[in-house]
Parts: C-alpha cells; sequence; structure tokens
C-alpha cells in the first residue's frame, strides 16, 4: 500500500468514525443499557486482538452472551439479532477513531493467528485490522457455517483460516479507496438485510 493510499484512508477513518459517533453515540448508549439489562453483565464487551505490526489491543463490542449458572455462555435472542444486524460492531467506532483500526482490512484475530503468520503471509499485519473486509463478506455466515461442522475449530484452522488469508492478501496486493468503499456499502447493505 502506497504512502498517499494510507494517508487517504486514514483521514477518511477519522472523519467517518468520529462523524458516525456523533449521529449514532445516543444509539449506541441505548444498545449497551439494553445489552446489560439482557445479559446481566456490562453491556460492552472487550477482547484482545492482534491488530497491525503484530501488536495487541482491545477491541469493543456490545455484549451479546449470557453467563449460565453452570458457567457456560449462550447468545441470547438480542445478542443473536444484534449479530445478525452487526450492530454488536458499533462500538468499534472508537478503535476506528483511535487509530487500532480501519473500516476495511482483515478482521482482527484472537492471539494464536495473525501473529503466527509466517513468511509472505506476513503481509496482512502491514495493514490496520477492519471492521469489515472481503473476507468478512465472503465468510458472511461464519457462525452457521461453523456450527454445522462435527469440528469446527479443526474446519476454522483447515479451511476458513487459509482461506481468510488468500482474500486478504489479495486485498492488499490489489489495494484501491475504491474498493474499499465498495466493501463499505456492501456491508452496510448486508447489515440492512439487503443483497
Amino acid at each position: 500500500m502506497k504512502f498517499r493510499d494510507v494517508i487517504i484512508k486514514r483521514i477518511f477513518d477519522i472523519l467517518v468514525s468520529l462523524s458516525s459517533l456523533i449521529v449514532l453515540g445516543w444509539f449506541i448508549v441505548v444498545l449497551v443499557v439494553l445489552a446489560f439489562i439482557d445479559t446481566g453483565r456490562h453491556g460492552i464487551f472487550k477482547q484482545k486482538r492482534i491488530g497491525q505490526w503484530g501488536k495487541s489491543f482491545y477491541i469493543y463490542k456490545i455484549r451479546t452472551m449470557q453467563h449460565l449458572p453452570d458457567g457456560s455462555l449462550r447468545t441470547t435472542a438480542l445478542g443473536r439479532f444484534l449479530r445478525e444486524m452487526k450492530w454488536d460492531e458499533l462500538p468499534q467506532l472508537w478503535n476506528v477513531l483511535k487509530g487500532d483500526m480501519s473500516f476495511v482490512g482483515p478482521r482482527p484475530d484472537i492471539p494464536g493467528y495473525a501473529d503466527a503468520l509466517e513468511g509472505e503471509d506476513r503481509i496482512i499485519l502491514s495493514v490496520k485490522p477492519g471492521l469489515t473486509g472481503v473476507a468478512s463478506l465472503y465468510f458472511k455466515d461464519e457462525e452457521e457455517l461453523l456450527a454445522q461442522q462435527e469440528n469446527p475449530s479443526t474446519y476454522n484452522d483447515q479451511v476458513i483460516w487459509p482461506k481468510k488469508i488468500a482474500l486478504n492478501k489479495a486485498y492488499i496486493d490489489n489495494y484501491s479507496f475504491f474498493k474499499d468503499l465498495r466493501i463499505l456499502f456492501k456491508t452496510v447493505a448486508l447489515s440492512f438485510g439487503l443483497k
């Protein structure tokens, strides 16, 4: 990615994330309150993820899972709706504004995946992770796909993860700001149930 592309991408990220937080801030607060009532825990969930250059950061989401008495977790009805609409990702606008993330890029993974990349695959760590990306759109039904597998973890490691690497490398090798805009528009359309 050229230096000019990096600057344009960052300016876009700052302007759009800031204006989105101003416009949607009240809505995010409402979702946080509803998630607190729904799950009985703090409405914001944070988790360590791997970002640009392999540096870790905390990603923010609306909490969608409830702790059960036996210690297990289950996604609530509200949580399923928020995930389907992608509204649980809205707090990541703060991650974008802070500079941990970009609007478009490889989705940030938990430790053990992106930070373990080797050779030319490490090009994925040269860009900021995104709220959405080519792999996110390709695997838009990833949770359902994994739920259908006999061994979801193995399927993720052997099928989904290698495909994500290939898609993300192609995104970086053929980067264009206008492609970013198309990915964003497709993501917004999907979040409102449009194809």
